[in-house]
C-alpha cells in the first residue's frame, strides 16, 4: 500500500463553510472521545469539484456498538456489516467503521483505515477530509485523477465486478455525472462483466435507479448505460423498446434531458414528479388517449389497467405506490385525460376501519 499523500486547505482549496456543521460535530465528538474519524467517499470528491454534497459519511475505528453509545440520536443497522445512523432532525449521517481486506472486497470484518482504502470502489470515492485539520488524506492517487478527469479503480478488475456488480453503474454514474473518462480496460470490462447485473436484488437496483432519476444528469448516465450493454438490467422494459421503435428511443431520451433540467431547478421535488418523465411515453403508446371515457366505472377500470402496465414498465425498480400513482396521473393528465382514480377495495376497507 503507498504512503498517504495529505493536501493542506491551501492546496485542496475546500472551503470550511461547505462542510455540514452536524458532520463536524460527529467527527470531533468522536475525536474527542479517542477515536479517528474522516468525512469520507463521494462527500470529499464533491467538494473537491466544487460542488455541494447531499450527503456527508464518516468513517471512524470505533466500532459501531460503541459508536451507538456515544450518540443518543443513533441507531445501528445491518445485518451482515453493522455501522451507525446518527440523527440530527430530519438528516442522517452514515457512521461506519473501517473495514478490513481479510475477505477480499466486501468481506465484513473491522479493519484499519489503510485496509479500508482498499475498500473504496474508484479513487475519487476513496479520499478521507479531516474537517478539524482540514486536510485531505489521499493514499490512492484520488485528487490528481479528480484534476485528470479520470475514474480509475481501486480494487483489481478482475474482482471489482465480480464481487459486486452494482459497482458498474456507479462506474457509469461518476464517469458521466463527473465527466471522467474511464481508461480502455476499465471499459472492456464493463462490457465483459454486464451480464452479472442479473443477479442483482431489485431493492438494489430499485436504490441505484433512484439516485439516477435524481442525479440531474440522467440523460448522459442512460446514454453510456446503453453503450455499454448495461441499461437492459436497469429498465429492461423501456431498452427493448427503444430498441423496438427509434420513435420511442428519442423521445425517451429527449424526455430524460427534460427531467435532468427539472431536477436541477427542483431537486427537492417529489420523486412521482421525477417519475412522470419515465413513464410518460410509455403511457402514450397503451391506448388512443383521445377517445373519451364515458363513466366513472370505466374511468377506474382504464386507471386500473395503466397502473399495472406501468409497474411491470418500471421493473425491476419498485418505487412507493403513492409516487407512481402520482406519475400516471401526472401523466394522463399531460394526454389531456383527468381519470379520478377509485382506491382498491383493500385499501378502502382499511380506510373505513381506520374512521
Amino acid at each position: 500500500m503507498r504512503k498517504a499523500v495529505v493536501y493542506t486547505k491551501d492546496e485542496h482549496l475546500i472551503p470550511r463553510e461547505r462542510i455540514d456543521q452536524d458532520a463536524y460535530r460527529i467527527v470531533e465528538h468522536l475525536r474527542g472521545c479517542g477515536f479517528d474519524a474522516y468525512i469520507v467517499g463521494g462527500a470529499v470528491r464533491d467538494l473537491l469539484v466544487g460542488k455541494s454534497p447531499k450527503d456527508f459519511d464518516i468513517v471512524t475505528d470505533a466500532t459501531p456498538s460503541k459508536i451507538k453509545r456515544l450518540f443518543r440520536n443513533s441507531r445501528i443497522i445491518g445485518k451482515r456489516f453493522r455501522l451507525v445512523h446518527v440523527f440530527f432532525g430530519e438528516k442522517i449521517f452514515e457512521v461506519s467503521t473501517f473495514r478490513s481486506v481479510a475477505s477480499g472486497s466486501v468481506g465484513n470484518d473491522f479493519g484499519t483505515m489503510d485496509e479500508d482504502v482498499q475498500r473504496r470502489d474508484f479513487t475519487a470515492n476513496a479520499l478521507y477530509y479531516d474537517p478539524i485539520k482540514e486536510q485531505v488524506v489521499d493514499y490512492v492517487g484520488g485528487v490528481e485523477d479528480i484534476r485528470k478527469k479520470v475514474l480509475r479503480p481501486v480494487i483489481p478488475l478482475e474482482h471489482i465486478f465480480e464481487d459486486d456488480p452494482v459497482r458498474m453503474l456507479r462506474a457509469i454514474k461518476y464517469a458521466s455525472s463527473l465527466g471522467c473518462r474511464m481508461p480502455h480496460s476499465l471499459r472492456s470490462r464493463i462490457r465483459k462483466s454486464a451480464h452479472l447485473l442479473s443477479a442483482v436484488s431489485p431493492s438494489r437496483l430499485t436504490e441505484e435507479l433512484m439516485k439516477i432519476v435524481n442525479s440531474g444528469h440522467s440523460f448522459e448516465i442512460v446514454t453510456l448505460a446503453l453503450e455499454f450493454d448495461v441499461f437492459m438490467y436497469l429498465q429492461p422494459s423501456a431498452c427493448a423498446m427503444m430498441y423496438a421503435d427509434r420513435k420511442f428511443e428519442r423521445s425517451y431520451m429527449i424526455h430524460l434531458k427534460e427531467l435532468d433540467g427539472f431536477v436541477r431547478d427542483n431537486p427537492d421535488a417529489r420523486f412521482g414528479k421525477k417519475l412522470a418523465f419515465l413513464v410518460c411515453d410509455f403511457i402514450g403508446t397503451l391506448t388512443d388517449w383521445k377517445k373519451e371515457v364515458d363513466t366513472d366505472s370505466a374511468a377506474g377500470e382504464l386507471y386500473t389497467r395503466t397502473w399495472t402496465q406501468c409497474r411491470n414498465f418500471v421493473l425491476p425498480m419498485n418505487p412507493q405506490r403513492t409516487e407512481l400513482e402520482f406519475a400516471i396521473k401526472s401523466s394522463l393528465l399531460s394526454l389531456g385525460v383527468n381519470v379520478r382514480i377509485q382506491k382498491p377495495p383493500r385499501a378502502q376497507a382499511r380506510r373505513q376501519r381506520r374512521g
